[in-house]
């Protein structure tokens, strides 16, 4: 299809750190004018990756926030609406009330400021669940509120690992249009990028080393370290969790690549969780990453020889932030940032999509 739209302007409600502009940056169309998030040490690395957006701190909820999102929004001419409303009505408990459920507020304040801007384009992330709780009935209620503010809607359960993320990452991806139905990216890759391949360069760091900031003293070893060293000069954020020594014990009685079923019962602890105290698998992608990736107990995000769980770093790669993506605060703060975030190479395949539909061509 041929428009006038040749130029993308981005909102960003719920931005966290910034993966879904970060990745929608890499298209040229592309580029968010005003960004908005409760959480301020996500918004100062939002701020510190991406200078030239309005990054604004505040509750959606607020009435005083919202109106000042409006305003900036209209004068910087936003044609273009995304992010991932927290969702925690779709129960069958929360089918009585719907979008009007007190706990889909969020959903709500999205929608509004869709019909107050009026975007050309706007798209909504979110856990796929959305799309599979209480019989699809939520996923209807969205999709029926969507038509009547007048967009056409497509939407689909995304994988990650389907658009070259080193991780099985699957998430409801809505795009809805004011010029007709765009339909999802088609996976750009052939055969996954593996955990070795995103990670293997930085394989040298024990329990507690490391530092926010250093030289690289490895080469890349694939294609994808090239690519996501890209332009950076230095390695930030790769510093390995400092575990207890019980916890590096029990590590090095679990060979490279297994888990707990490596251990002797008596040391399996409270979690009935068969992937804790996992290692990742070189070959393969890594199972999604969460906000908790550096306690070796949580999951499967223990390094897959070495006696720690993943540094930020590696885990910023595994959701395929570029190595010049600096996050910024404390451990708690930055693991939240990066597990929370929708990855980059996602994002990018979107607004690609986004942009072939308008017929904008590439270099």
């Amino acid at each position: 299809m041929t428009s006038e739209l040749n130029e993308f302007r981005i909102l960003d409600l719920f931005c966290g750190a910034g993966g879904l502009s970060w990745g929608m940056h890499k298209n040229p169309y592309f580029k968010t004018m005003v960004a908005l998030d409760f959480d301020e040490k996500a918004v100062a690395t939002f701020k510190n990756n991406m200078p030239d957006s309005d990054v604004l701190v505040g509750d959606i909820t607020d009435a005083a926030v919202k109106e000042k999102v409006v305003s900036l929004s209209k004068k910087k001419g936003v044609n273009m609406i995304v992010g991932g409303p927290p969702c925690q009505g779709y129960s069958m408990k929360g089918k009585k009330l719907g979008l009007d459920d007190p706990r889909n507020f969020l959903f709500r304040e999205y929608l509004d400021l869709v019909e107050k801007l009026q975007p050309d384009v706007f798209v909504i992330e979110n856990v796929k669940g959305l799309l599979l709780s209480a019989n699809g009935w939520f996923k209807d209620e969205i999709v029926k509120a969507v038509k009547k503010l007048g967009y056409t809607i497509e939407f689909d359960i995304l994988n990650a690992a389907d658009f070259g993320v080193p991780q099985s990452r699957e998430r409801a991806i809505f795009i809805c249009s004011k010029h007709g139905a765009i339909s999802l990216p088609k996976p750009t890759v052939n055969k996954c990028v593996t955990v070795r391949e995103a990670i293997e360069d930085l394989a040298y760091l024990e329990s507690g080393q490391g530092a926010f900031e250093q030289e690289y003293i490895t080469r890349p070893k694939s294609e994808y370290q090239i690519k996501i060293r890209g332009k950076s000069t230095k390695l930030y954020n790769h510093k390995a969790s400092n575990h207890k020594q019980v916890a590096i014990d029990k590590l090095k009685l679990i060979p490279p690549e297994q888990g707990k079923e490596c251990l002797p019962e008596e040391l399996h602890g409270k979690q009935k969780f068969k992937t804790t105290w996992g290692r990742l698998k070189w070959d393969a992608v890594s199972p999604t990453i969460d906000t908790r990736f550096d306690a070796s107990s949580n999951g499967t995000n223990n390094h897959p020889f070495l006696h720690r769980a993943i540094t930020p770093r590696e885990a910023a790669r595994i959701q395929s932030f570029d190595d010049e993506f600096v996050f910024l605060g404390a451990k708690v703060h930055i693991r939240k940032q990066i597990g929370n975030a929708v990855p980059p190479l996602l994002a990018e395949a979107i607004a690609n999509r986004i942009a072939d539909y308008f017929g904008l061509k590439r270099e």
